[in-house]
Order: C-alpha cells, then structure tokens, then sequence
C-alpha cells in the first residue's frame, strides 16, 4: 500500500531538483541579461527554506541527528565543494601560468594577503567589542582569502566576457585558488599566539596540528607554526599537489596515446581527480585546498589537456559547477547562525554593527592593499582602475566558512575553553557567516549594477582576440560578447580559456594591429563588421 514518506533525504533532493529545473528555465536572464549568477538566488533559496522560515531544510535533523553534527557536515560540503572547482579553475588556466605569473601571485600571497589580514582584524577589532586582539586576528584570518568560486564568477562570468580584460581575469582566477590554501599560515600563527597567552600545557587538537605540548616560549610556538604550518600544511600540499597533478598528466597523456580513455571518462578526470586529492589530503592532514589548486595547474602544465578538452567541446565540468554551487549555496543559505546575529551581552554582537564590519570590511579589506601594490603587477593590473576593479571584486565566501569550521576544530568545546577562548568561539561564527552574507550580497548585485553603469555611459565590450565556436544547435543562445558567424558558427571575444599563453596560437578572426591597443569599439565598428559577414552570407547562398 503507498504511503507518505516525507524523509529528510526526499526533502533535499525534491528542493535541489526543483530549484535546479526552475533556474535553468530562465538561466541565460539570469546570467547573460541580469548577470546574477548562481550564489545569491541559491543562498535566497536555502534561507527562505531553511530553519529560519519554512523549516524544509534542516541539517541537524539529518542521519542521525546526532549533536554538533552540524559543523561536521558543513566542513564536509565545503571541502568537497572547494576542492573540486579549484582543480577545475586551476586546468583552465593557461600552460605554465604559474611559471610565468610567479612575480604577481607572489605579490598577491604576501604582501597583499598579509595587508588583507591586518586591515581585516582592525576592522573586526574596531566594530565588535568583547573580543580580544588575538581573537580578532584569527576572525580575520578566516575571511583574508578571496573566495575561490564567487570569484571564478567574476573572473569567468558574462560581464568579464564583455568589459574585463584577459589578463586581469587570469590573475583575479589564480589568484583566488592559490590564497584560499595560503591563508593557513596567517590563521595558525594567530591561533598559536592566542594559545601562548593561556600558557596551557595540553595539545592544541586531537588531530595533532597545533602549537605543541608546551607553550610556555613565543619561540616554541613560532618554530612548531613554522613546521607544522608552513612545511606540513603549505610546502606538503603544495609538493603533493605537484606530484599528483604530474602523474595525473602522465596517465591522461598514455591513455590518449592508446585510445584507452573516452570522452566521458576524459570530461570527468578533474573532478575525479579533486575528490582523490581532498580525501587523501584530509586523510593526511595538509591542505587540502592548496593541493587541488595545484593539482589542477600541474594536469594541463602543457596546455595539452585544456587543449583536449576545448576539441571535446567540453561542458561536463561548466555543469559540475553549477551544479556543485546550487547544492552547496543552498545549504549555506539553510546553514546562517541567525540567532547568534544579536547577543550584546556576551560578545557585544548586534546587527547594526555586524552591518558597520561588512562596509568597513569592503572598503579597507582589499582595495587599500591593490592600490598600494598594483604597480608592482603591471602586465596584468595596468591602472588604478584596474587595481580598484581586482580589489573590490574580492568576495568572502564559501572558504571564509572552510576556515570558519576549521578553526572550531583547533578548539576545545565551549565547555573547556578558556575565557579567551569562549570570547573567540562565541564571536567567530557570526562575524564570519554574515560577512559571507553581506559579500554574497553586495557582490552579487554589484555586476547587475556596473553593468547598467556601463551601459548608461556607453562603454563598449571588448573586441580583441576573436575566435570561432561551433554552434551546436539552432536553439544555443548566442554567448555573451559574441555575434552569429555563419548558421554554424559564433564569434566570440575575450574568452577566457585557451590552452597557451601566447594568444598568438589563436585562431585570430580580424588581424590585430598596431592600433589595436584599445580595446573599445564604436558601434559604427560592430555594425561594419556585421554587414561584412551578411554580404559573405549573401555571396555563399548565391
């Protein structure tokens, strides 16, 4: 006889399921005419469904039930969902970018991250009361790394095909996936200097990272944050990554040789590959995240495998993305400590400060450390307007979050902790959920916004670097920042992926020139070039 089952998974893969056709009805608005992405209608979606509101979506009624299984599943989400797209971003960069941009992403992962991380706890120090300095840097540590997947949107997105040049969406991409593995070290170094101040004989956490038995000694603490952090976590996720992206190459290349693999299987391997590297990561307690990013550059060090992939015409890993940002935007959304937002008498916590931290956090965060530093990256940040553009579109996000339940694991339960390290338990998960939200937000309309700016002021897209795509079918919405070809064929400017850095190896459409320096076209220029390839249609069907 049938019966109603309303179980906790039938709920999740009903909402997922539905969200999922719903947007996709209406994904080219979406994206390519309101340029709204994924993150924030998912994030809407899970809020509006989670405990909150209708109470559809609740992790702690899931499996077991058990308590605080919360956070675990949360970490779980946000590894999985990181350490997939990274190895993506990171293949889809050009051959040797890391070699060849190795002076910017130093700038980036130093001097810039290391400034983000000091403005950022100033501003959490300067707007939330009852938490100490040390505790303020460990908050801001959680939040310094740009977001590895809001910002593969900014760097990859509609609006950067049309009005953001290939160079800074290359750095702003690499960028993104390195920092989110080098924001460890600042996070470790403030946890170790916050745990040298309760002088506490115990280890730092069951997992055995932390500062030692012994943090009697500011010389301890820093050489045990310099082993465990800089060489076990960095250096070996770095070397591991390396290593495994080298042999992933390798195995790709002598199957291809045989004609061993298919496309299908071929299509999959990054996303393969990224699970097989955040479970043997976490398996071994380095960063997981630094070794997908460099797993994935080290897989199409060559440029061979994007090559392969851009011939297979490959949409599998564009769609593991989108599907891999619904399923884990919307369980943030269900995952927001709204509660914690208001409790002035503990941490001193309100939503009129929060709301103070979020605008201080998006003017002093990041743009400050751009313009200071931007001259010091000139093939790839060339103006100030530029260094404010990479500096602004800086989000927190999902990594913010990553760190979030990471550092909860660095600490013993709330029961135990110290009164430093009650401050900083009871503080960390608010401050940081709602400046993931508030970026998710501001970010999110910013795009929709600089756009009708744009348009208002008639600044026209990009017109460099031509290439031809095969059109699939009659009914593929033409790609944004491209025109009809022939019935076969778009033209599209800008892109973003191509397997080597010399643009020179493109299929180049129109010539460039020496005058093609700017890269701002007049509509007289796009209806010229529009009336050469009708009269080419003309003369072909004659």
């Amino acid at each position: 006889m049938p019966t109603l089952d309303v179980s906790e998974l039938n709920i999740v893969v009903s909402v997922l399921g539905a969200f999922t056709v719903l947007y996709g009805l209406v994904a080219v608005k979406i994206r390519s005419v309101w340029y709204l992405g994924e993150a924030l209608p998912a994030v809407l979606i899970g809020m509006l469904l989670g405990p909150i509101a209708a109470k559809f979506l609740d992790a702690k009624r899931w499996g077991s039930a058990a308590p605080d299984q919360q956070d675990a599943i949360t970490l779980g989400v946000m590894r999985v969902m990181i350490g997939i797209q990274l190895v993506i971003a990171g293949y889809q960069l050009p051959a040797r970018y890391i070699r060849l941009r190795y002076k910017e992403l130093i700038v980036c992962l130093l001097p810039i991250m290391a400034l983000m991380w000091l403005a950022t706890s100033v501003c959490v120090l300067a707007t939330i009361p009852k938490v100490s300095l040390l505790a303020t840097l460990v908050i801001g540590a959680c939040v310094t790394s740009t977001d590895p997947i809001l910002s593969q949107a900014v760097a990859k997105g509609p609006f950067a095909d049309k009005y953001v040049a290939r160079p800074l969406r290359e750095i702003i991409s690499a960028e993104a996936g390195a920092n989110d593995g080098f924001a460890s070290p600042f996070l470790m170094l403030a946890v170790n200097l916050l745990r040298l101040t309760e002088n506490r004989r115990e280890t730092l956490v069951e997992r055995g990272r932390g500062v030692g038995a012994d943090t009697s000694d500011v010389g301890i603490a820093l050489g045990n944050w310099a082993i465990e952090t800089l060489i076990y976590i960095v250096m070996l996720a770095t070397a591991y990554g390396a290593i495994t992206g080298y042999c992933a190459r390798v195995g790709v290349k002598f199957s291809l040789s045989r004609r061993w693999i298919d496309s299908e299987n071929y299509l999959l391997f990054p996303t393969a590959l990224g699970l097989f590297v955040v479970g043997t990561c976490g398996a071994i307690g380095t960063s997981d995240l630094l070794a997908c990013f460099v797993a994935g550059c080290a897989l199409n060090w060559d440029g061979e495998f994007l090559a392969e992939t851009e011939r297979r015409h490959d949409e599998v890993n564009s769609c593991i993305d989108v599907l891999l940002n619904f399923g884990g935007f919307i369980y943030l959304g269900t995952a927001v400590p709204w509660e914690q937002f208001h409790q002035p008498l503990t941490t001193g916590i309100t939503y009129g400060r929060l709301f103070g931290l979020g605008v201080l956090v998006l003017v002093f965060r990041r743009v400050p450390a751009l313009l200071i530093t931007y001259k010091m990256m000139p093939s790839v940040v060339k103006s100030w307007k530029e260094a404010v553009f990479m500096g602004y579109f800086g989000p927190i996000g999902v990594g913010a979050i990553y760190y979030l339940q990471h550092t909860r694991l660095l600490f013993p339960k709330e029961q135990v902790a110290s009164s430093r390290e009650r401050e900083l338990l009871d503080a960390i998960s608010p401050v940081v959920f709602f400046l993931v939200l508030f970026s998710i937000v501001v970010h999110g309309l910013s795009i929709p916004i600089l756009s009708t700016i744009y348009r208002f002021c008639n600044v026209r897209p990009i017109t460099e670097d031509a290439v031809e795509i095969r059109r699939r079918s009659i009914y593929m919405a033409t790609p944004s920042n491209a025109f009809r070809g022939d019935r076969d064929t778009f033209i599209a400017y800008n892109r973003f992926f191509r397997p080597l850095v010399n643009i020179a190896t493109l299929p180049i459409v129109r010539p460039r020139i020496r005058g093609d320096s700017d890269s701002v076209s007049t509509e007289a220029d796009e209806e010229k070039k529009q009336s050469q390839l009708l009269n080419i249609q003309q003369v072909d069907t004659k």
